[in-house]
């Protein structure tokens, strides 16, 4: 069984909500298209769409504990790399005291949160991603009521994180999502 089988069917068995399977997804997406945007070879976006499926893999069964039960146990316990968990633990600093300082978990950190709030951008639009523009994105995230409970400085850091403007950071997940999503 080859890496991703074996990472989705990890998925499938700790999470089952459609939502938060989605978002995984997105995240795991976003990876992957920005490691190709880098240049990255082929094992080295796997290894970043892994990071990015897997990041919420505990968030349902243990919110508490999240992601150190995944960081700790699950991952570990079914091989993943120390590089991977990592970066899980890094997208949630203030839980686990890890900031992100590798490439790939700045990276992680960026996509996360801005990969969920865009979705909820999606939501509200006819055509999802097809036609989404930047403006749209910034518009809601001035709106503190719109997904309200997405940290905007977590949005702003990450694109400091990867050393692009907001702007950008945004348009690249525009252009990912749109062919998937």
């Amino acid at each position: 069984m080859n890496t991703r089988q074996k990472s989705e069917n990890l998925l499938n068995q700790w999470v089952v909500s459609d939502s938060l399977r989605l978002h995984c997804h997105m995240v795991a997406d976003a990876m992957e298209g920005y490691a190709q945007k880098l240049e990255k070879p082929a094992n080295v976006r796997d290894i970043w769409w892994t990071a990015g499926l897997l990041h919420d893999l505990d968030w349902e069964k243990f919110p508490n504990e999240h992601p150190k039960k995944a960081t700790e146990n699950i991952l570990p316990e079914n091989g993943y790399s120390t590089e991977i968990i990592e970066a899980i633990e890094s997208h949630a600093p203030e839980r686990t005291g890890r900031e992100p300082e590798t490439e790939m978990e700045r990276y992680l950190f960026a996509c996360d949160e801005l990969s969920g709030f865009m979705h909820a951008v999606s939501l509200m639009r006819p055509n999802k991603f097809s036609d989404m523009k930047v403006r749209s994105v910034t518009k809601k995230l001035k709106d503190r009521r719109f997904a309200e409970n997405v940290p905007r400085k977590d949005i702003e850091k990450g694109a400091n994180l990867i050393g692009v403007s907001l702007h950008d950071h945004i348009q690249n997940l525009i252009e990912i999502f749109k062919t998937k999503y």
